[in-house]
């Protein structure tokens, strides 16, 4: 059963406790502290799997939990880090929060691994805490906690061309016959089950994917029937060849159908609607000898609209090559750049730091500014900092919750090194 769409738990793992420790040597009676740092807990990873081009496996494990870090030891014993895990997805994957649905990425592109949730930092052990007048401090920090969230993951099938039209019109036989797909193909009043890909190999010219996306039928984007279930599978194409079985056989008007199918686009999703269209009048082999006027019915209505219609017989291959070129053509001047869904949620953004304070001050013995304290803490826990997104996001956290602020009234100047939690960065304005 092909699955495109999943509903799972992930959790990061929970970083471990500094541990509270002191030397005990025969001829040290008052050893300083000793105890070692927790172990930083797992990050949650997806990465895009080839050999995937379904969610299948996401319906019999729903819950993904990273490792936990291990707390710290004696002897200055650092804990072992938490096990990443890595979750392997199709391309074309959408990662979205599920109680909201907005995006939080999309695995196309040049996107094959994202970190999701980063495992919570472990804590310093007490040896951190030693000072000339503290030399024998008894408590450690605890390790940050471990980050979850509910997901949706949708896969929306990478496509240059999709295939659209009502059940029976012969978008399976066109696929099959243009491309290395293998789609059943039978006389079904319902809809093929599965969107199908298949790559169009073209002799001097360069290839292209194409998507057969099951038929629609009228309200399908309100719910009925089963073309709803795939209208998803045509956001990232480029261009849409519409096909329409010219010769009526099923007893429907083929400029009827064109509209209604656009109205369900349209319904479905605007800019869809807005998409190039080629319209394949298929089955002129069912049309009586020199009986052109359904062909000619629909290109009166359409042509005019700047939509381009080929006669075709998926079944004999007529009027076929003429299509595919001409796909080609536009896809050469809609260029190659595929549809990728842009972030709107941001897990950094809804872990609450509010009312957690933080100190910045200015090392003189280091010459740096260094600023700590929990909310600081928490959030760089929670921040992906190798992402450029996460990065700028920390950047603005500074910036409103004021740090910025302190720092240049300690006269921070560009250059300078300003560190947390054993990150230096260099201040920029």
């Amino acid at each position: 059963m092909f699955a495109d769409r999943a509903k799972i738990y992930v959790r990061s793992g929970k970083g471990g406790d500094g541990h509270v420790s002191f030397r005990r040597e025969k001829f040290v009676p008052n050893g300083g502290p000793d105890g070692g740092d927790g172990g930083h807990g797992g990050d949650v990873i997806f990465e895009v799997d080839e050999g995937l081009n379904t969610l299948t496996d996401f319906r019999h494990i729903q819950k993904y939990r990273a490792g936990d870090g291990e707390p710290g030891g004696k002897k200055n014993c650092r804990g072992k880090n938490g096990e990443d895990i890595v979750i392997r997805v199709p391309a074309g994957t959408v990662i979205r929060e599920a109680e909201s649905g907005q995006v939080i990425t999309d695995m196309s592109g040049d996107n094959t691994r994202y970190v999701l949730l980063k495992g919570g930092r472990g804590g310093n052990g007490n040896q951190h805490y030693a000072t000339a007048t503290m030399q024998a401090p008894k408590y450690a920090q605890p390790g940050q906690p471990a980050k979850e969230l509910e997901l949706l993951l949708e896969l929306k099938v990478i496509a240059d061309v999709g295939l659209v039209g009502f059940p029976n019109v012969g978008k399976s036989t066109l696929l099959s016959r243009v491309s290395n797909a293998r789609p059943k193909i039978a006389n079904y009043h319902f809809t093929t089950l599965n969107p199908h890909l298949g790559v169009v190999d073209l002799e001097g010219a360069a290839g292209f994917v194409i998507a057969d996306i099951p038929g629609l039928i009228e309200g399908a984007s309100e719910g009925v029937g089963l073309g709803h279930e795939f209208l998803r599978h045509i956001e990232r194409t480029k261009l849409i060849i519409h096909i329409v079985d010219a010769a009526g056989t099923e007893g429907r008007d083929p400029v009827q159908d064109i509209y209604a199918i656009n109205r369900e686009l349209e319904a479905y999703n605007p800019e869809i609607a807005k998409r190039p269209q080629v319209i394949a009048a298929n089955k002129i082999d069912a049309i009586g000898d020199g009986d052109f006027g359904p062909v000619e019915a629909i290109r009166a209505e359409f042509e005019p609209r700047g939509v381009r219609v080929f006669p075709i017989s998926a079944v004999s291959g007529q009027g076929v090559k003429e299509l595919l070129y001409y796909v080609r053509e536009m896809l050469d001047a809609i260029g190659q750049e595929i549809t990728v869904f842009e972030q709107e949620y941001f897990p950094e953004e809804h872990m609450d730091t509010a009312g957690e304070p933080y100190t910045v001050v200015y090392d003189r013995e280091a010459d740096e500014y260094v600023v700590e304290g929990p909310r600081i803490e928490k959030m760089l826990g929670y921040t992906n900092l190798e992402s450029e997104k996460g990065f700028r996001f920390f950047q603005n956290f500074l910036k409103e919750n004021g740090v910025l602020e302190e720092l240049e009234a300690l006269g921070v100047k560009e250059g300078d090194t300003v560190r947390m939690y054993g990150l230096s960065f260099e201040y920029f304005k």
